[in-house]
């Protein structure tokens, strides 16, 4: 039996994934990514090639890119969780956070959580959640890109290094709610 090297020491990365959430002050700043990581001649590759060759209208998958003609590396591709029917969100989602996602990769690659002699090899797959919000509030671009940024990094640091672990899981599970289902509990959902 072969003996597992972790992301590190440049052992295979097949699929590996995390989530994230980071709030800023106001509600449309959230950032809630979640990521699969892997190399691109095994799943994760796969099911990005098929994700970019089969676009569903108002789900349009994209490369994230740094600026006009530049996608980052690890390949990424963002997936919206939102359909996507407003111009405004659209050029938020487009602009704004795949800048932001683009940078939190490279931020996860200049932390080591992603080894910088497999930036050519793996593939990220990004499903994005933009508060649909963004459209009808008053927005700070550089609140909204840096709350996107966090998140992304979080989410691949996570990913990378397998957090939550079982036992931390395991020890924290009657403590830990989702905030939805407690704001149910305390009647603040309908």
């Amino acid at each position: 039996m072969a003996k597992k090297r972790s992301a590190k020491t440049g052992g295979r990365i097949v699929l590996r994934t995390g989530e994230a959430l980071v709030e800023g002050e106001h509600g449309w700043s959230a950032a809630e990514p979640e990521v699969v990581i892997g190399e691109l001649d095994g799943p994760v590759g796969y099911a990005i090639a098929n994700l970019l060759g089969d676009q569903i209208k108002g789900h349009s998958r994209v490369f994230a890119i740094l600026n006009c003609d530049v996608q980052v590396r690890p390949t990424t591709l963002m997936v919206s969780k939102v359909t996507v029917k407003d111009e405004k969100y659209t050029n938020i989602l487009m602009g704004t956070v795949q800048a932001a996602i683009a940078n939190g990769v490279l931020d996860a690659v200049r932390a080591g959580d992603i080894p910088k002699k497999k930036a050519n090899d793996l593939g990220i797959i990004v499903s994005v959640w933009l508060d649909p919000s963004v459209v009808s509030e008053s927005i700070d671009h550089r609140v909204l890109f840096d709350t996107h940024r966090a998140a992304i990094a979080k989410a691949i640091h996570k990913a990378m290094h397998h957090e939550p672990n079982i036992e931390w899981l395991l020890k924290h599970q009657a403590d830990t709610v989702h905030c939805f289902y407690q704001m149910a509990l305390n009647g603040e959902l309908g």
